[in-house]
């Protein structure tokens, strides 16, 4: 059952302006084939970088490991494997219902913008202090990417984004306006 915002409600005409989100631009109005580029494209990078980072993980945990002594190095290698897993489902579980609270009240274009600015803006200082935090975390740091891998893979598996459902309400409050119609 569609509901008002989604995507699968009948647009009765064409806005006179269709809203740019964070991402996507103005493909997510007609979802075709530039929308799945753009998602796609989005989620191979992110799943590309999530990669490289694994990678330097299990570099920086090999160097932690090798340091254990044997009989210590593979209980500790079965917990990391145990709390990988864990964490892995926790991310997905923490994003989907980040994801089913923002669909509740979703974020108008210039509300995705806005956070969209405010989350690069975070992100600079972030990634300064993760460089330490990388390095001291080290030892538990193949269970955090586990989830970081778990958020990301839930983020790009919805069918709409949270922004997407908000622009359809906003357009849809509007009021349609005298246009073709979107192709479907």
């Amino acid at each position: 059952m569609a509901s008002r915002a989604s995507s699968e409600a009948p647009a009765s005409g064409t806005p006179a302006r269709i809203p740019a989100l964070p991402g996507l631009g103005t493909t997510w109005y007609e979802r075709g084939v530039r929308y799945w580029l753009r998602r796609v494209s989005g989620a191979v990078l992110w799943f590309a970088v999530l990669a490289f980072a694994c990678y330097i993980a299990l570099v920086l945990y090999q160097s932690f490991r090798g340091d254990l002594p044997s009989g210590v190095r593979t209980v500790w290698d079965w917990a990391q494997v145990a709390a990988s897993c864990v964490a892995l489902v926790w991310g997905w579980v923490v994003q989907r219902r980040g994801h089913r609270r923002d669909l509740l009240d979703p974020p108008t274009p210039s509300e995705a913008r806005g956070r969209k600015r405010d989350q690069t803006r975070r992100s600079t200082g972030l990634a300064l202090a993760g460089r330490i935090l990388f390095l001291i975390a080290a030892p538990v740091l193949p269970a955090l990417l586990a989830y970081a891998v778990g958020w990301v893979l839930a983020a790009f598996t919805v069918r709409e984004y949270p922004s997407e459902v908000g622009a359809r309400r906003r357009l849809q409050e509007a009021g349609p306006q005298r246009g073709p119609r979107p192709r479907t």
